[in-house]
């Protein structure tokens, strides 16, 4: 910086001495600068710009000597004393400028980067010397990145409440935009964890976000809650993003996506080994950084344990499950939709350091105090999409939005955009949230459907992409999923006769469905039309169900007719064989992925002769068990895609079954 308008421009530093001209017969409105050669006279058009020519000049003077002297520090206790002096110059300067509170938090700054030795007192005495800098500025990039340091390594000290307390509320009350400045969400992120490190920890936490949110209904300023849900969202992701981009020997998120996409052109299930570390290895444990959307199921003592389960649905009617993909150019996929998208994708187990579980409980529980102030249930509703969680703190925010009587509140529970599972869809069974068989989701229905929901469009949607998860529940006898499926029958939603009739053979199942539909034929005699002459020839159980599932749906009736049976994604185990055996005319039986074995393969050898298409994929059967298939001569279709079949095994049942025309061994050893 110099003075221009010369032969040779003269530097700031030279400047001995500067002063307003006051004697008599000075020029007007003239300011002295003395110089080692000499003065200099600068004569203003008024005394307005005369006096900002003087504290302009006498400003950038002092910043160059503090800079200077702050740069090579020999002695601390000079550069305190130095500290508070140019603290105090930029609190007391006329000046009216941004850079006059900036540019002593910069040249403080750069004073910590370079000096790394201080000793923890050192450090707390120059952030209590800069306190009042901050008290109308954000801090600087640089700066936040110091006060994270303090958080994390000293989070008892006075410090963190007394002056990081009201930099934090200025933050969370003014800031516009975290992407501008993600140091800012770092720091306030850092503040709440060092809070929770008191010996009070929640308590303090607690009182800091009522301190935000204001003593009244309302709270006046509109910012906090954004902020407050950004700060929470990003803490969370960060618990998981480097387990994702760390997962070495597993495919990244775009590879896994891509490869999802174009393998729904081909028909046959991708097996799971393809999309896992290689069976033994467990994935790596490192501390993971949150996309805003990866439902989890973790153990429900989730907060004190180091591992989180992610259960994700699967389907053998792949296209069901696929997501439609953004368009090229559209940022980084989110890691629901690589997640769903995967058929094969089955259960992936997260291993959380027990730092990031107490983050993870930490902002969980800010979530869900945020979710108890009625003027800000709303917006954080809006906010909130399908996120990474300890399941019982989001549980409870979800259980808010559903009893919230405004509609705004309660329809966010539904996809927000076409195409993307709402919490409403991840908590349904086999939803990839669901670990309470569906109790969550039913009382989500009760209360769409107590509200403003009671339409055919809702049972529509129900019955289009979450009919399986109804049937199960009613098949436990949920009154609200009964009432449901009753609703379908009497609304003629359903359209297919074999759906309407295991419709009707759940209904008969339990007690609560038989009362119910039999009040319903009543209203309708022309349903009584409908009953068995056989039952339905196809029937589907939904994802998760039980063999007491089964058993309790085929003892409602009479299933004669079945010809074709999917089981595919059931929990049923080789118990269910004495069921399956029952059925004379069953053609085809899908077992995709269930956890049926060679006692129930020996006992289906034995008495369905008719069987045609028999699915073990993903199945626990061996040699044992298959073996006992050569006595079921009309099989012309076998998947025994990633199953325990030995190469003579196969050559064996290729002998013996002479319409075999389609067999599936990929993932074998006689492949």
């Amino acid at each position: 910086g110099q003075c221009r308008y010369m032969e040779a421009p003269l530097s700031y530093s030279t400047i001995e001495d500067l002063q307003l001209l006051s004697w008599d017969n000075a020029p007007k409105y003239c300011v002295q600068l003395s110089f080692p050669g000499g003065t200099v006279l600068l004569q203003a058009a008024n005394s307005y710009l005369r006096d900002q020519w003087f504290h302009s000049i006498q400003w950038k003077k002092k910043i160059y000597k503090y800079r200077k002297v702050l740069n090579n520090p020999s002695r601390w206790d000079v550069v305190l004393k130095e500290i508070r002096a140019l603290v105090d110059m930029a609190l007391t300067s006329p000046l009216q400028d941004e850079s006059i509170h900036q540019a002593p938090l910069h040249i403080i700054s750069t004073l910590l980067a370079e000096n790394t030795n201080l000793s923890a007192q050192d450090h707390e005495n120059i952030i209590v010397a800069i306190a009042p800098l901050l008290e109308n500025n954000h801090p600087p990039p640089d700066l936040c990145e110091f006060f994270c340091k303090h958080c994390r390594e000293r989070p008892r000290s006075m410090v963190v409440i007394e002056v990081f307390t009201p930099v934090v509320q200025r933050i969370l009350k003014h800031n516009m935009d975290f992407g501008k400045c993600p140091r800012l969400r770092l720091f306030t992120q850092e503040y709440i964890l060092a809070l929770n490190e008191l010996n009070a920890g929640m308590e303090v936490v607690k009182k800091f976000i009522h301190s935000m949110h204001g003593p009244t209904g309302q709270c006046p300023h509109p910012r906090v809650l954004p902020n407050l849900v950004a700060v929470c969202l990003a803490a969370i992701y960060s618990c998981y993003e480097e387990f994702i981009n760390s997962r070495d020997n597993s495919p990244s998120l775009k590879e896994i996506r891509n490869g999802c996409q174009q393998q729904s052109e081909r028909k046959p299930p991708m097996p799971l080994r393809l999309l896992r570390p290689e069976p033994p290895t467990p994935p790596p444990t490192t501390t993971l950084s949150p996309p805003p959307a990866l439902p989890l199921s973790p153990p429900p003592s989730i907060v004190n344990s180091s591992e989180i389960l992610v259960e994700l649905e699967r389907n053998n009617n792949t296209t069901n499950t696929l997501r439609k993909a953004p368009a090229e150019g559209v940022s980084e996929p989110n890691l629901i939709d690589c997640l769903l998208v995967s058929p094969a994708l089955n259960a992936l187990s997260i291993q959380l350091p027990a730092h990031a579980d107490r983050v993870l409980g930490c902002f969980a529980l800010i979530l869900k105090m945020l979710s108890d102030y009625d003027d800000w249930r709303p917006a954080l509703a809006s906010l909130l999409q399908p996120i990474p969680f300890p399941k019982e703190e989001l549980k409870y925010v979800i259980q808010r939005f559903a009893e919230d009587p405004r509609q705004e509140v309660h329809s966010c529970l539904l996809s927000v955009r076409s195409g993307k599972d709402g919490w409403f869809q991840l908590y349904s069974p086999g939803g990839v949230a669901c670990d309470d068989d569906g109790e969550l989701f039913a009382s989500m229905v009760h209360i769409l459907m107590g509200s403003c929901y009671k339409t055919k469009k809702f049972l529509l949607s129900l019955a289009e992409n979450k009919l399986g998860p109804c049937m199960l529940l009613a098949l436990r006898g949920n009154q609200t999923m009964v009432e449901i499926l009753c609703l379908m029958l009497e609304y003629n939603i359903i359209e297919n006769k074999d759906t309407q009739l295991q419709i009707i053979s759940t209904l008969e199942s339990t007690q609560v469905g038989l009362r119910m539909y039999e009040q319903l034929c009543d209203r309708q005699r022309e349903l009584k039309e409908l009953q068995r002459k056989g039952g339905p020839t196809r029937l589907t159980l939904p994802s998760k169900s039980t063999d007491a599932d089964l058993a309790r749906l085929l003892s409602s009736g009479s299933f004669g007719n079945l010809e074709n049976l999917s089981l595919a994604f059931t929990n049923v185990t080789s118990a269910c064989a004495e069921q399956l055996i029952k059925l004379p005319s069953l053609k085809q039986l899908n077992l995709w992925s269930t956890q049926f074995g060679d006692a129930g393969l020996r006992l289906l050898s034995e008495h369905l002769a008719c069987l045609q298409v028999l699915n073990l994929c993903e199945t626990p059967v061996t040699d044992a068990g298959l073996l006992s298939l050569s006595s079921m001569k009309s099989l012309c279709s076998l998947n025994m895609n990633s199953t325990k079949l030995t190469a003579d095994t196969y050559e064996d049942l290729k002998a013996k079954l002479p319409n075999l025309k389609e067999v599936d061994v990929r993932y074998t050893e006689a492949w």
